[in-house]
């Protein structure tokens, strides 16, 4: 009899295994050891209920209120990668702004743990489970995990083109706080679309549907569009968004895996989805693109990225957010997407820009809607452990961004 992986089921309100504060003191003492050293050079204050204060931060610096510190260290010590973000989700910690909180940390992210100490910690770590590979099955299963959790829930946060990916804000001497989304992220879907060459009388192929804006943007330029999903619930949306835009005509949204994707295409675009295709799938998804996009087409692609000897130091392993929000996933280095273009395909890299800040602040925005509307969320039948994985997931992505330790490019491909 084949035993079920217990795994969250956020919707549902299931977090296996959360509620169990972990039992290992020795991991525990070593955990707090590593945790008040790391402390002393980051410009946080980490207050305790006692009223001891950890931390280079003075004053005005973020605060990091520890509310059950044994607790916290159990989880630190059991898996400090798994341990720091489930502690906030049931607790044991708390911010006023989780996001100035992590941002120092991330800041850092290379040298929190001592480096003679840095190899052990590699061979003892959990690495991705199997079952979350990302084969035609896995990946599915592995999609329908996040994006299927509710368009409901992601019209909350979102703005009113339901674009899920960085927007891009213009360059202006007023600040970034007042600009609209909407039209920073219509300003991203031109600039990929500009960068594959699509207009009028062009056939598109678009690798991962979303919620249907940017197959909705190139089918208004006169485009020709075939987008693909794994999600049943996007697909839904997207028809439907299609259908009031105008466009269904020129719009076919297909449930299909890049991998099962025939025909050939003037542009290929694919905006963010790179980074749940797996390391090991890299090269098959750049095969991909090149095997469908015709001689003198292009291929506009968005990605996170993140420095290349990181993405080596962590491409095996199991973090929060494999358990809790992306499974099977794996940012790349720009050097991994340029390795990948090199020795897979006979494309190559003519155009790249990047907006990691922008990033930054379209998590920031998403965060602030998410936590104000939180009761519509509530209503979808969302648990408060929900609304702490959320806000956590949001302000630790923003905190990459902020820190400079994930960016995002848009890379243009020709053939």
């Amino acid at each position: 009899m084949t035993k079920t992986r217990a795994v969250p089921l956020p919707s549902k309100g299931i977090w296996p295994g959360l509620a169990t504060v972990p039992r290992s003191p020795l991991r525990a003492v070593a955990a707090e050891r590593l945790f008040r050293h790391a402390v002393r050079t980051i410009p946080v204050r980490v207050e305790f209920p006692d009223g001891r204060v950890l931390g280079a931060g003075g004053p005005d610096a973020p605060v990091m209120r520890l509310h059950r510190p044994g607790h916290f260290f159990q989880r630190l010590g059991a898996d400090a990668k798994i341990g720091f973000g489930e502690a906030y989700m049931v607790g044991d910690w708390s911010s006023p702004e989780v996001a100035d909180v992590l941002t120092p940390f991330a800041a850092r992210m290379a040298t929190l743990i001592p480096r003679p100490l840095q190899a052990l910690r590699r061979i003892a770590e959990r690495t991705q489970p199997a079952v979350e590979d990302n084969d035609l099955a896995g990946a599915r299963e592995n999609i329908h995990r996040h994006y299927d959790l509710s368009n409901d829930l992601f019209s909350v946060f979102l703005d009113e083109t339901m674009t899920y990916s960085s927007a891009w804000f213009a360059t202006a001497p007023d600040s970034l706080e007042k600009q609209d989304l909407t039209d920073a992220q219509l300003r991203k879907i031109d600039g990929v679309l500009d960068f594959a060459g699509v207009g009028p009388d062009t056939h598109v192929l678009e690798i991962g549907t979303g919620w249907g804006a940017l197959a909705i943007r190139a089918a208004q330029r006169g485009a020709r569009v075939t987008t693909l999903t794994l999600s049943a619930e996007q697909k839904a949306m997207a028809e439907q968004r299609i259908q009031a835009a105008g466009v269904a005509d020129r719009v076919q949204v297909m449930l299909r895996d890049y991998r099962e994707a025939h025909g050939s295409y003037d542009a290929v675009v694919s905006v963010e989805m790179i980074e749940a295709v797996g390391k090991g799938y890299w090269p098959t998804y750049f095969a991909t693109l090149d095997r469908l996009v015709r001689p003198g087409g292009r291929i506009g692609l968005q990605a996170i990225t993140m420095p290349h000897d990181r993405m080596l130091a962590t491409a095996n392993a199991y973090t929060w957010m494999h358990k809790y929000v992306f499974p099977g996933g794996l940012i790349p280095s720009v050097e991994a997407i340029e390795d990948a273009v090199a020795q897979h395909t006979g494309l190559r890299v003519v155009q790249d820009r990047a907006f990691g800040q922008d990033y930054a602040l379209t998590l920031r925005t998403w965060r602030r809607r998410f936590l104000g509307r939180w009761q519509e969320v509530a209503a979808l039948g969302f648990d408060e452990t929900f609304r702490r994985m959320w806000e956590f997931y949001l302000a630790y992505s923003e905190a990459g961004f902020r820190a400079g330790y994930l960016d995002v490019h848009q890379f243009c491909l020709a053939k």
